[in-house]
C-alpha cells in the first residue's frame, strides 16, 4: 500500500517513514501545503497522514478540499494540538482518525491497517481475513490452513493489496503505483516474479493471471483440490 506522509517536521518524517516502510509500506513525503494539495489529489495513495500545521496551506485547509472535490481516500490528522475543538474541526473537515502527537509507532500502524480495513469493508475484522487465508501485520506472515508461511518484503505488500482488492483485475501498472513510491524504478518484470512467488507458497490457482488485464487474486478456499 502506497501512503502519502504531508509534515513538516523533517526528523518525525523520516523516523514515521523508517518505521513504515519496515511495516511493508511505501511512502512518499511531502513537506509543504502546497504541493500536498496537488499531489494528494492527483497521486493513487491508499492512505494520507496529514499534519495540520503546515506551510504554504494548512492541513484543514488542504483537506476541505481535497473532500470538496470529492476526494474519498482515508486521511488520519497527526497534529500536536490537543484541544477537543480542533480535533471537532478535523473531523467536521473530513479526516477519518485523529492522533495526537506524540504517539507510539505501533498505535499509529494498528490505526492505518483498520482505516484500510475500513475502507476496503473489512472494518469489523481484527486482522485481514480473506479467501481462505490470513495476513498477520505484525510478522508480515500469511496463515494457510493454519500454518504460517515466511514471507519476504515485497511479497508481504504484494499480497495485502491482493487481499484487500480479492476478486479484482489488477493490471501491473495499478499494482505498481500503489506498491511502489514516487522515487522508485519500476522494473516491468518485477511484478511477475513476486506473483509467481506468492503461488508457489499459496498454490497455483490463488492468483489468476488476465491475459492483457493483469492478476486477480482469488485465495484458496474455493478450491478442494488446492496444495
Amino acid at each position: 500500500m502506497r501512503l502519502l506522509i504531508v509534515e513538516d517536521n523533517v526528523a518525525l518524517a523520516d523516523e514515521l517513514t523508517a518505521d513504515l516502510q519496515r511495516a511493508g509500506y511505501a511512502v512518499d513525503w511531502l513537506a509543504d501545503g502546497r504541493d500536498a494539495l496537488y499531489q494528494g489529489a492527483t497521486e493513487p495513495y491508499d492512505l494520507i497522514l496529514l499534519d495540520l500545521g503546515l506551510p504554504g496551506k494548512s492541513g484543514l485547509e488542504i483537506l476541505r478540499e481535497w473532500r470538496a472535490t470529492g476526494m474519498h481516500r482515508p486521511v488520519l490528522i497527526l497534529t500536536a494540538r490537543d484541544h477537543w475543538a480542533e480535533r471537532i474541526d478535523g473531523l467536521k473537515a473530513g479526516a477519518d482518525d485523529y492522533l495526537t502527537k506524540p504517539f507510539h509507532p505501533e498505535e499509529l500502524q494498528l490505526r492505518i491497517q483498520a482505516l484500510l480495513r475500513r475502507a476496503h469493508g473489512q472494518a469489523n475484522q481484527p486482522q485481514l481475513d480473506v479467501a481462505g487465508l490470513q495476513l498477520d501485520e505484525a510478522q508480515q506472515t500469511v496463515i494457510k490452513d493454519g500454518m504460517q508461511i515466511e514471507l519476504t518484503a515485497a511479497e508481504f505488500s504484494l499480497l495485502r493489496y491482493f487481499m484487500l482488492h480479492c476478486g479484482k483485475i489488477l493490471s501491473k501498472s495499478q499494482l505498481n503505483d500503489h506498491l511502489y513510491d514516487g522515487e522508485t524504478e519500476r522494473d516491468s518484470n518485477v511484478i511477475e516474479v513476486h506473483v509467481n512467488h506468492l503461488r508457489s507458497k499459496l498454490g497455483k490457482t490463488s492468483i489468476e493471471t488476465k491475459r492483457g488485464q493483469g492478476y486477480r487474486f482469488i485465495g484458496i478456499d474455493t478450491f478442494p483440490g488446492k496444495p
